[in-house]
């Protein structure tokens, strides 16, 4: 005895699966810059809101001086996105263009004076405003990836 089995709506399935594919690697870099900007936008409050105290020589331990965080405010940024096949991921953080700044008379990387602050030095009290930043920040960074690659897979299948 023969059995017969039909189905309807593959050539369908087959379209959105093929649309899904062609527009991974889109879905994946915009939501990945959504989540990034999140990120970003915290570092950026992060520096805004480091201590800060006149520089002077009397004491062992100090706060960074208004010039040390002029220099590293407004020096967030994301970088260059990294495709590799399915995979896309960005590093936020100091910019790698941030350079070097003149404080008093003497020029200090702006990298070196972010991480003094970040972790402390022995002669800088430690505020680790951006390791807080970063942790603060990592479930609405997830949740804007989701909400945005959401929102994308769902114009790409037509519902």
């Amino acid at each position: 005895m023969a059995w017969s089995m039909s189905a309807t709506g593959l050539d369908e399935l087959g379209s959105m699966l093929g649309k899904l594919a062609d527009g991974a690697e889109d879905v994946a870099s915009y939501s990945l810059y959504e989540g990034a900007a999140v990120m970003a936008g915290a570092f950026a409050g992060a520096a805004g809101s480091i201590r800060t105290e006149p520089f002077t020589h009397k004491k062992a331990k100090r706060l960074p001086s208004p010039e040390e965080k002029a220099a590293v405010a407004g020096k967030t940024g994301i970088a260059k996105f990294n495709k590799n096949g399915t995979e896309v991921d960005t590093i936020v953080g100091l910019a790698k263009n941030a350079g070097y700044v003149q404080l008093g008379n003497k020029t200090k990387p702006v990298a070196v004076i972010a991480r003094s602050i970040n972790s402390g030095t022995s002669f800088m009290a430690k505020q680790p405003v951006f390791r807080k930043a970063a942790s603060t920040a990592g479930g609405a960074s997830e949740q804007a990836i989701i909400n945005k690659a959401e929102q994308m897979l769902s114009e790409i299948i037509g519902s």
